[in-house]
């Protein structure tokens, strides 16, 4: 069976596991996407991202 969609991580997370579900999803270190997030948030909107991709994505298995 192929990847299944985009979801949050259960094994790979720190708050709601959005950033451990994009990291598996793509394949790449979760610390880059965490980072991401961090400068993100620091000159844009990172947290308003967050919080709706915690709402939008499905708890993953």
């Amino acid at each position: 069976m192929g990847k299944s969609g985009l979801t949050r991580s259960t094994r790979n997370k720190m708050l709601a596991g959005v950033c451990g579900g994009l990291a598996e999803h793509y394949g790449i270190s979760s610390k880059r996407i965490r980072w991401a997030f961090f400068l993100f948030g620091l000159f844009g909107a990172g947290e308003v991202v967050y919080v709706i991709l915690w709402i939008l994505l499905p708890k993953g298995r």
